[in-house]
């Protein structure tokens, strides 16, 4: 065993008493899946942080970006994004992903790249709008791709993967902006946060092509050319044996299917709640940053500054999302990490409603709500796990929890976070309070009602192991009766063959 093997089973990244083959199985689908998922999901928050980097660089000036039209901006951008993403996510589960996720990817590039040529605040609103509407298939598509291959006590180490690229984007995006306007700012009468699309465009589009190559739909409708034949029906054995169902098509019960069980509704309320209590890890951070001053009255950090200083909530979300995630796994359950996190979310909301404290409390709220992100990555391999009979029926309730993200980020903060009322934001901060004590209570309740289920008898991933262990053991009978007629034949053949030489000898 290779030192890198001894590393990756020391952090458990593949299972205990994995066998050779599924472990060399897994490593080629860590390559595969992650890697197309990442830098797509990495492209659009490149494009998307673009936005507020641009804005920050001169694009509020040059189209007179007042009051909240920044955050009606941003809007437009999920309101394309809500519109097409249910209709995608089902879409996906029977086209070919290895061409319907880059074809997108190209698409939102082409809008990105065009918002570089932009003249007014209402073309800005009808670019993000499409940016939105063709980004729509990215986020979850791949969701769905990544939580389709992997086994339970797996799970939560790729979204933790997966869900830092999120950051890294938005980090990188900053550092692009810097390097945009510092060197492009002018070139050929182009201001440097046009050249700041221009640039983003120019990544995102040559990497749609990794997917056409790389992405590997899902297990048992994979296509991939780097994965043989038994190892795709491997991927499938596998998943089945853990309570993971193959595809059941799309007919008209899938909206039974979807809607028919209290799943959809419970993790529609706790995702939501756990994903929007961070929110003042983002903009309200920088606004505050932004309006500190010193006893001059300048301002205490310069927009480079601002900019770095921000950065520190991003890295402090990689960190705690790999944590989570291998925790979690280690762990066995998603509950007790996000426990963790709506608790820290609650701490650090309390004192920014308070707010008359010092500096230095203020940074540790932000921070920590850049911390407890982590945790909320988890949401999503939490609801695979408990939608795990159910393909189809996944991949929909992935992208309806998501849609809920999107309405909500649309309208929470025009309302709650208004421009006008920073760096105060006293509505925001009573909002986030409040339903952070209501994500902390909800939180038990898919555990309560799953053992409801297991009371009254239904287990759906012990239904879909039993009828693994049956399709397994068709297989090999099916399997040994070929090989008893094989053998019947041969041994008739031979037969035959030695009555022949027998004549021949007579003869």
């Amino acid at each position: 065993m290779g030192a890198l093997d001894r590393f990756a089973e020391f952090i458990d990244w593949y299972p205990k008493g994995m066998s050779k083959e599924e472990r060399h199985l897994v490593y080629k689908v860590d390559w595969l899946v992650l890697s197309f998922s990442c830098i797509a999901f990495f492209t659009k928050n490149l494009d998307v942080s673009a936005l507020s980097n641009a804005y920050y660089a001169g694009m509020g000036d040059d189209l007179h970006l007042d009051g909240n039209k920044l955050q009606f901006a941003t809007s437009m951008y999920y309101v394309g994004y809500a519109i097409f993403q249910i209709p995608s996510n089902i879409v996906l589960t029977r086209l070919p992903a290895e061409y319907y996720l880059p074809a997108f990817e190209v698409m939102w590039g082409l809008f990105t790249l065009g918002t570089a040529f932009i003249k007014s605040y209402k073309q800005l609103l009808v670019m993000r709008f499409f940016v939105g509407f063709t980004a729509t298939a990215c986020w979850v598509g791949n969701a769905h791709i990544v939580n389709s291959w992997y086994t339970r006590q797996e799970l939560g180490k790729r979204n933790a993967i997966y869900g830092c690229v999120y950051p890294l984007g938005a980090m990188f995006a900053g550092y692009l902006q810097a390097a945009a306007y510092n060197n492009l700012n002018g070139v050929h009468g182009m201001e440097g946060w046009r050249w700041l699309f221009i640039v983003c465009a120019i990544i995102t589009i040559p990497c749609a092509l990794i997917g056409v190559f790389f992405c590997p739909n899902v297990p048992d409708r994979t296509r991939s050319r780097y994965l043989t034949e038994r190892e795709k029906q491997l991927a499938v054995d596998r998943l089945l044996k853990d309570g993971f169902a193959k595809t059941r098509g799309i007919g008209k019960g899938l909206f039974k299917r979807i809607f028919g069980n209290w799943r959809i509704y419970v993790f529609f309320v706790v995702g939501n709640l756990l994903w929007m209590t961070p929110y003042p890890s983002g903009l309200p951070y920088g606004l505050w940053l932004d309006d500190l001053k010193l006893a001059s009255g300048e301002s205490k950090y310069s927009p480079a500054m601002v900019n770095n200083l921000s950065t520190i909530t991003y890295a402090a979300t990689i960190v705690s999302t790999m944590i989570c995630g291998f925790y979690s796994d280690w762990r066995q359950n998603r509950w007790e990490t996000i426990l963790y996190g709506g608790i820290l979310i609650l701490i650090c909301n309390v004192l920014l409603l308070v707010w008359k404290v010092p500096d230095g409390a203020k940074f540790f709220a932000f921070i920590g709500l850049g911390l407890a992100n982590g945790p909320t990555n988890l949401i999503v391999p939490w609801l695979a796990e408990f939608m795990s009979h159910d393909l189809e029926a996944r991949s929909a309730s992935i992208a309806i929890v998501n849609v809920g993200w999107v309405v909500i980020n649309c309208v929470v903060p025009i309302i709650a976070w208004p421009i006008p009322s920073a760096p105060r934001f006293l509505g925001g901060y009573i909002w986030s309070v409040v339903m952070s004590v209501i994500e902390i209570i909800l939180l038990p309740l898919p555990m309560i009602l799953e053992r409801r289920e297991l009371k009254k008898g239904i287990n759906y991933a012990q239904m879909i192991a039993e009828e693994s262990a049956i399709v397994t053991t068709g297989l090999e009978e099916k399997t040994r009766g070929v090989d008893d007629e094989q053998s019947l034949e041969e041994t008739g053949q031979a037969k035959n063959e030695k009555e022949v030489e027998v004549n021949a000898m007579s003869i």
